[in-house]
């Protein structure tokens, strides 16, 4: 059983300055709405208060506590407004107190260097998350129906992802071999002429906020496919967004990760520059002299509506982009509905064989 460290600390809280009652942020509204009285607060209004996440004071960045951090367990903080234990894990930021339903911002998680600069609030909502997800059984019949059950569909939940941002430099050239292929009939005869040629194109490109998840616990390639996030609309990091929703703090760093950053730049790089000259019939690359450089890096946290579903023992990730809208997911074959479809299907072609045998025959054809 892993041990739990106690930790001497509150988890934070926004309050409603109405009536005291925790308020989360609105994604429809883009302010803070308090489900109790119905007061509505922007970030601005909110930070006139001392008693919620969103001040200026609690939004101060903290020294590192030696031994927090890298501490490889649980952690209990204690909930700002019952009392309860939370417990939570290492990479966990913003939970849930499974006593008084608060949301539970763990400020050391997110502090010194594990502080974002920016974030994208949530622009849509649960209801519009769990519309999508049942919209999923359409035209579907072989999905297996544990993606639709109530369950799972209440358990969607809205997490706020770590990622880093890359400004990339690519510089160098790629060498080629460009063939032009000339084809013509003279007489009974036809010819082929084939130019080989030796073609170099160099380039010096810059890319701006290359995204990369900075979670090992999330898959690479399916919050690639979430892309694009608009990142015209982030806004400086404050607490009290994390109000109503999970975070996650960064489990990779960012010079790791930019190898993954590196490789998209210079992909593009590649192909940007292989398919500049047109007038080849075909082209093969001879050497790649690409180099990528990375000239900014930045820590932000980006809105992911998300749920893990299993099947046949295999746990099936889907996910919604908080901002814009974009589905993924892998869906997978119910065998044994398959089975029922074909059999289903055969015995129904038998039958309506058997009616037009049965027709022709009375009708003596």
């Amino acid at each position: 059983m892993d041990e739990v460290k106690v930790k001497d600390e509150q988890a934070l809280e926004n309050k409603c300055p109405s009536c005291t009652a925790s308020i989360k942020f609105n994604p429809t509204l883009g302010k803070f709405k308090c489900e109790y009285c119905g007061s509505v607060f922007t970030l601005e209004e909110l930070k006139k208060y001392k008693n919620n996440a969103s001040t200026d004071e609690k939004n101060k960045p903290i020294e590192e506590q030696v031994g927090v951090d890298d501490y490889d367990g649980y952690i209990s903080y204690k909930c700002e407004s019952c009392g309860a234990e939370i417990v939570a894990d290492e990479q966990t930021a913003s939970t849930f107190c499974i006593y008084c339903g608060n949301t539970a911002i763990l400020k050391s998680k997110l502090s010194g260097k594990f502080t974002p600069s920016r974030i994208i609030p949530f622009k849509n909502d649960k209801d519009l998350a769990v519309e999508t997800f049942k919209k999923l059984r359409k035209g579907k019949p072989l999905m297996p129906r544990e993606f639709t059950s109530v369950k799972n569909i209440e358990r969607i939940r809205g997490i706020y992802i770590p990622f880093w941002l890359y400004d990339v430099n690519v510089s160098g050239d790629i060498k080629m071999k460009g063939k032009i292929v000339t084809t013509w009939i003279a007489g009974e005869m036809h010819y082929t002429k084939t130019d080989t040629y030796d073609v170099i194109r160099g380039g010096n490109m810059d890319y701006h906020s290359i995204p990369v998840d900075g979670s090992s616990r999330f898959d690479n390639d399916t919050m690639n496919t979430l892309e694009p996030f608009h990142f015209e609309e982030l806004v400086p990091y404050n607490h009290a967004y994390l109000s109503g929703f999970y975070a996650e703090k960064y489990d990779e760093e960012g010079q790791t990760s930019f190898d993954e950053a590196g490789k998209r730049a210079l992909n593009s790089t590649r192909i940007a520059l292989e398919s500049d000259p047109k007038r080849y019939t075909s082209k093969t690359i001879v050497s790649n002299q690409l180099v990528a450089t990375q000239k900014k890096r930045e820590y932000v946290l980006l809105p992911v509506w998300m749920v893990n579903v299993k099947f046949n023992n295999k746990m099936h990730l889907f996910a919604m982009n908080g901002q814009t809208g974009e589905f993924v997911g892998d869906i997978p074959l119910d065998g044994k509905r398959f089975v029922f479809y074909m059999i289903l299907t055969f015995v129904i072609s038998m039958a309506v064989i058997s009616i037009i045998h049965y027709v022709c025959f009375k009708l003596g054809v």
